[in-house]
């Protein structure tokens, strides 16, 4: 890896001071050390069910529930008591598909922008996503170490991060970011900027996809992010070309599953989806625009489909005219036919939302959640973004940065809770907005909000 210039070094010492300021100021009161805490007389929503519990009590030692009983439970001395009065807990909410590092910068800021800006940013944004309720992110795609080092040290709030790092892209394909001045590429050459800040790396034969992965790896990524075919945001990169040949996504897949972990593509079209499925690719991203017998195969292979219900706003932030907004009008007629075929064949499905370049999108993460009821009951939606989306992240292995069971509210889990102002599974709409209706949350044990 390069070594730190002066200039980043200071940024990040900026990065880190700013950030504990920002995470003091966004917080309801500032957590305390894990210790215990009751939660009396609430209705479960476990993360897997399609109905609420009878009245219960539920008991946190530490950052593990301990304890769950229809039956009253003694508050012992130093135990917090939090009473539900019949309102809603449920686990935190997961997002599958979320880019930490490119929420708050435009394009432009991101690739060339001051790193320390864009770190701030980054921290401050963090700070909002887990007062959203989003107590867990997988970021497929981002220089987010350091903003996973700096939350999991307590520096600043914001959820747990399974981090892929930079996403692994080939010369002109979605990713790849580059100008035409940038060309022609020197193999061992200079790096770009992108690749620079570890936002994504270009690899172009078997080897280089092993270095790069392996590059991830060593600084902690918990899964490994290729894109397999063309993408609307890059500048070079048609939707319907495949990117990488097949033995390119089979070396990064060996690399990976060395490691114990495994490899999720970006994919759109069928023909990039099934050359994924035959180099061992284990998850895919959108699939917007698959045909029916890929969906079956998918499912036949047991495939997990990560997709998203892209809201409008996202399309209509792509200016009239230019490549971008051409390719998202490709795109978007297929978000409805992808969700159609992976309830026909019963995929595997995980959800996020693949927010970029706005904060304001990324202020509606809960009403995209919500806008899965196009499909489904709330009660499979919410499971989506909880259970389900766990047994995803579980697919890292021993890779995963956080050990322990997610997504549920059971005995021995791991204590990521939302208390919630009514029943979500009746009125979804409780989710869109937070800061109303989300009255606890806590986030491995630690209260970081309590209105009550």
């Amino acid at each position: 890896m390069n070594s730190v210039s002066p200039r980043v070094f200071v940024a990040t010492l900026t990065f880190l001071a700013v950030g504990l300021a920002s995470a003091a100021r966004a917080q309801v009161s500032p957590p305390a050390d894990a210790g215990a805490t009751l939660f009396q007389n609430v209705r479960i929503f476990d993360g897997k069910g399609a109905s609420l519990s009878a009245p219960s009590n539920v008991l946190v030692k530490g950052n593990i529930i301990t304890r769950i009983s229809t039956e009253p439970i003694a508050a012992e001395q130093g135990v917090a008591v939090i009473s539900g009065n019949g309102r809603t807990l449920m686990p935190g909410l997961i997002d599958a598909h979320w880019h930490a590092m490119l929420i708050r910068p435009n394009p432009a800021q991101a690739i060339a922008g001051d790193v320390g800006y864009n770190n701030i940013a980054a921290a401050v944004e963090a700070t909002d996503t887990l007062m959203r309720g989003f107590t867990t992110v997988r970021d497929v795609g981002g220089p987010v170490f350091g903003l996973k080092a700096a939350i999991d040290a307590g520096l600043i709030a914001g959820p747990r991060i399974w981090p892929s790092g930079a996403m692994i892209t080939v010369t002109s394909g979605h990713g790849d970011f580059r100008q035409l001045s940038e060309l022609p590429r020197t193999i061992g050459g200079m790096l770009s900027r992108m690749e620079q800040i570890g936002g994504s790396m270009v690899a172009d034969s078997p080897d280089e996809v092993r270095v790069r992965v392996r590059e991830q790896l060593m600084q902690g990524a918990s899964q490994i992010k290729l894109t397999a075919g063309g993408g609307v945001s890059s500048p070079f990169s048609p939707i319907d070309v495949s990117t990488f040949t097949e033995p390119e996504l089979r070396a990064a897949v060996e690399a990976a599953e060395n490691w114990g972990t495994y490899v999720t593509v970006h994919a759109f079209t069928s023909t990039a989806i099934r050359r994924a499925i035959a180099a061992g690719v284990k998850c895919i991203e959108h699939g917007f625009l698959m045909d029916d017998a890929t969906a079956k195969l998918m499912a036949e292979k047991d495939i997990w489909l990560s997709t998203q219900p892209l809201p409008e706003e996202l399309r209509l932030g792509f200016a009239p005219g230019t490549v971008q907004r051409a390719k998202a009008d490709e795109v978007w007629p297929g978000i409805a036919q992808v969700y159609e075929l992976a309830k026909k064949y019963k995929i595997k499905t995980a959800w996020g939302t693949d927010v970029l370049f706005s904060q304001a999108l990324a202020q509606k993460q809960g009403a995209i959640l919500a806008s899965l009821v196009r499909w489904y009951s709330p009660a499979e939606a919410l499971a989506m973004a909880t259970g389900t989306n766990a047994e995803l992240l579980a697919l890292s292995g021993k890779r995963s940065p956080y050990p322990g069971k997610l997504g549920v509210v059971e005995q021995g889990a791991l204590a990521d809770l939302l208390l919630v102002d009514g029943n979500p599974l009746e009125i979804i709409e409780l989710i869109t907005d937070p800061a109303k209706n989300f009255k606890v949350i806590m986030k491995d044990g630690r209260i970081y909000k309590n209105t009550l």
